[in-house]
């Protein structure tokens, strides 16, 4: 996934994760979910608008006992996440109970940098059990989401796959760790073939000066985060208490990009 101008920008204020649903500074009140991840999930700033990561429309579906600590970063791959420390940030903040959700692939594929590139079913399966054995390790749960899909459509109005083997790698990981798996990058893939080649633009954040195909505007993080929330759900990664909206409009206006240096 290559990195724009903006995005890498973004990138070095995201090194602290926007939290939600939490109380006060020094009390702990319930459980608190960490996403660790790439930009598709990640928390965009005013001067990405209206560039959307899932990660900031997820809380909208979670009831507020339930916080939403979201350290994903754009670029990053399970490897470089690892290598940068941010792992280590992320198991630092975890207690016994929390949940981490894992998503990545969409950096790990890039084969001709060293820094984030993983091989599908060797290093990326290493990585990856980097953040099952430490959240095991905290007695927090770990959660693997296969990477969400890009809008790639063939000539015949198909909605083609773009990971290659990663989330099959990844689905092997969990049945071989025991681990709940959320396979977004086949229910993202199921609903752009839905939607269409047209109507997918309208999830994207294609502008007057963009045509993302990776990335999402508001309309699409929020049906992303439907998605992660439903099949939480039905995986039994949340329970029903801690879902709320799922059949709900959620209303764009909800999202909102802070200023970079607030």
């Amino acid at each position: 996934m290559s990195l724009s101008r903006r995005q890498v920008a973004g990138a070095v204020v995201a090194a602290v994760p926007l939290t939600f649903g939490t109380a006060q500074a020094g009390e702990r009140r319930g459980r608190t979910l960490f996403i660790a991840g790439d930009s598709t999930a990640a928390q965009k700033y005013a001067d990405a608008a209206p560039e959307t990561g899932w990660g900031m429309a997820f809380p909208f579906f979670l009831h507020k006992g339930l916080a939403v600590a979201n350290h994903a970063v754009n670029g990053r791959s399970s490897k470089s996440f690892v290598d940068e420390g941010r792992l280590d940030a992320v198991l630092g903040a975890m207690r016994p109970g929390d949940l981490l959700m894992i998503q990545f692939a969409h950096n790990d594929e890039k084969a001709t940098d060293p820094a984030r590139w993983t091989e599908p079913w060797t290093t990326y399966k290493d990585y990856l059990r980097l953040y099952i054995e430490g959240a095991r390790s905290r007695g927090a749960r770990p959660v693997l989401a296969t990477a969400v899909e890009r809008r790639r459509f063939d000539a015949q109005g198909n909605a083609r796959p773009s990971h290659g083997d990663y989330p099959a790698a990844m689905r092997s990981l969990a049945e071989e760790e025991g681990v709940a798996l959320l396979d977004l990058q086949a229910l993202s893939l199921e609903l752009w073939q839905s939607l269409g080649a047209e109507e997918t633009k309208k999830y994207f954040n294609w502008t007057a000066t963009e045509q993302d195909n990776t990335h999402f505007n508001p309309p699409g993080a929020i049906e992303v985060a439907r998605l992660v929330a439903r099949e939480s759900l039905r995986t039994r990664v949340l329970r029903p208490q801690d879902v709320r909206r799922l059949d709900e409009v959620i209303p764009e206006s909800w999202i909102t990009w802070p200023d970079a240096g607030a």
